[in-house]
């Protein structure tokens, strides 16, 4: 009769030692507890941009709110401009990811493109009140971001991903369905209504025209931006 014995281990893969599975065990808990600690600079790093309304901000200020050590800081970034694009690429993340939800609630291809471009330009109108506390757009991570595509486009190209990806997949559904004209390349088209976007929303001033609402600001520029300014 088979008795239960409460010390017998899980199996174990035979190809893998002892020793390369305790290795993995330990990177594993090491690993977590990085997150963890990368987690709360994010979140006190949100938490100030926010609350001073500006990029302004000191390595010190983020330790101290996130009442973790300078030397924890420094293992995971390299200092302000670093922990700042960690703070854009987690932000365009969570806004991508909002999107992708918002557009989902959408039947048509046109309807989703539209969808995409009024929300994002909602988004990054400057004084948009932040919905949740953290990981939201505001306008000082837009100015970072414009920033970023004029100084650095490398590292812009990388940050925008997840946005891009969302928009292209959006732009060739539109393609397929005749909506979009199709002589331009979908990415080409994409990185053009993306950066359009975002610019004409933070720009809000330039033109010198009375404000609008964010709604109806929005939507006047979808209405150009799909209609274009030509009478034909």
């Amino acid at each position: 009769m088979a008795t239960n014995n409460p010390t017998a281990e899980p199996p174990v893969d035979p190809t893998i030692s002892r020793l390369d599975l305790a290795v993995a065990r330990s990177l594993d808990t090491a690993r977590a507890r990085a997150e963890t600690r990368v987690k709360r600079f994010l979140d006190a790093g949100f938490e100030l941009v926010n609350s001073h309304g500006g990029t302004d901000i000191t390595v010190q200020d983020v330790v101290d709110r996130s009442g973790q050590s300078l030397r924890s800081f420094y293992q995971y970034f390299a200092g302000k401009y670093e922990f700042l694009l960690a703070l854009f690429e987690e932000l365009v993340r969570f806004t991508a990811e909002q999107l992708q939800a918002q557009v989902g609630e959408e039947d048509q291809a046109a309807d989703r493109l539209h969808r995409f471009v009024v929300e994002y330009h909602r988004l990054c109108r400057p004084g948009t009140k932040p919905r949740t506390p953290r990981r939201v757009p505001t306008s000082a991570m837009a100015e970072f971001g414009q920033q970023l595509l004029t100084t650095h486009p490398k590292e812009a190209s990388k940050a925008f991903a997840p946005l891009m990806s969302l928009l292209v997949e959006l732009v060739d559904d539109a393609m397929a369905q005749g909506v979009l004209r199709t002589d331009v390349p979908s990415r080409r088209m994409a990185g053009v209504m993306l950066q359009s976007t975002m610019f004409n929303a933070f720009a809000t001033t330039i033109s010198g025209s009375a404000a609008k609402s964010a709604d109806d600001a929005s939507e006047e520029f979808w209405h150009l931006m799909f209609e274009g300014i030509g009478s034909f």
